[in-house]
């Protein structure tokens, strides 16, 4: 029903920028929530930001740093990430979901995933 396709991953210094984009296709319904999550080496999976109804929202570690948007088609989604930090480093993985329950940053309220792109950050 849906597909999710990510690039801009990569290797980047502290202090440096990347910007991730996800695009999706299939069912309109599916992406009335968009999220991303990350997962670091030996740590569980968490969800760093989301977008559902306009209203965006992030967890502490990213706030002010990483800003998710959303084309007016709801065809990609974004994930701006400036002042890299090296415990940034992750596998970062795109979301969608279809209702409200998306935001309770509950991986299993996200019915669809992208297959991860790689964040390296270096000091």
């Amino acid at each position: 029903q849906v597909q999710l396709v990510e690039s801009g991953g990569g290797s980047v210094q502290a202090g440096g920028s990347l910007r991730l984009s996800c695009a999706a296709s299939g069912s309109a319904y599916y992406r009335n929530c968009m999220g991303w999550f990350r997962q670091a080496p030996g740590k569980e999976r968490e969800g760093i930001a989301l977008i559902y109804g306009g209203v965006t929202d992030y967890v502490d570690s990213v706030k002010g740093r990483f800003t998710i948007s959303q084309d007016n088609a709801k065809e990609t989604v974004y994930l701006q990430m400036n002042n890299l930090k090296p415990e940034d480093t992750a596998m970062y993985y795109c979301a969608a979901g279809g209702d409200w329950r998306c935001t309770m940053w509950a991986a299993r309220y996200f019915d669809y995933w992208g297959q991860g792109t790689q964040v390296t950050v270096s000091s």
